[in-house]
C-alpha cells in the first residue's frame, strides 16, 4: 500500500495530496459534490474537514472516504499493475 502523508483541501473541491514516495499532486472532486454520500460536501465547511484515516484513506468524518491508492493512480495516471507489483493476471484452466 502507498503511504499518504498529507491531504489538504483547495478551492473548487480539489485536494492536494502528497505520498511518502515523493509523489504529489491535485485531484479535482467537484464532479462528485451533491451526489449520493457526497451531499455532505454541499456545505463547503464539511469538505474542508478532510483527514487521513488509519488505513490511508482520505476521509470526511465517518460519512465519506476515498481510497488513497486510487487517488495516487489518479494523480500519476498509472495503471494498478504499474504500481502494485503483486498484481498479476490470473489464468483459469479448465
Amino acid at each position: 500500500m502507498l503511504k499518504l502523508i498529507h491531504a489538504e483541501t483547495l478551492p473548487g473541491y480539489r485536494l492536494s495530496l502528497r505520498y511518502a514516495d515523493g509523489v504529489a499532486g491535485e485531484v479535482d472532486l467537484s464532479h462528485l459534490v451533491g451526489k449520493g454520500v457526497f451531499r455532505l460536501w454541499n456545505d463547503p465547511e464539511a469538505f474542508r474537514q478532510v483527514s487521513i484515516g488509519t488505513a490511508g484513506e482520505v476521509r470526511w468524518s465517518n460519512e465519506v472516504d476515498l481510497c488513497g491508492d486510487a487517488l495516487y493512480l489518479e494523480i500519476t495516471g498509472k495503471q494498478p499493475k504499474e504500481v502494485f507489483s503483486g498484481l498479476r493476471k490470473n489464468t483459469t484452466h479448465f
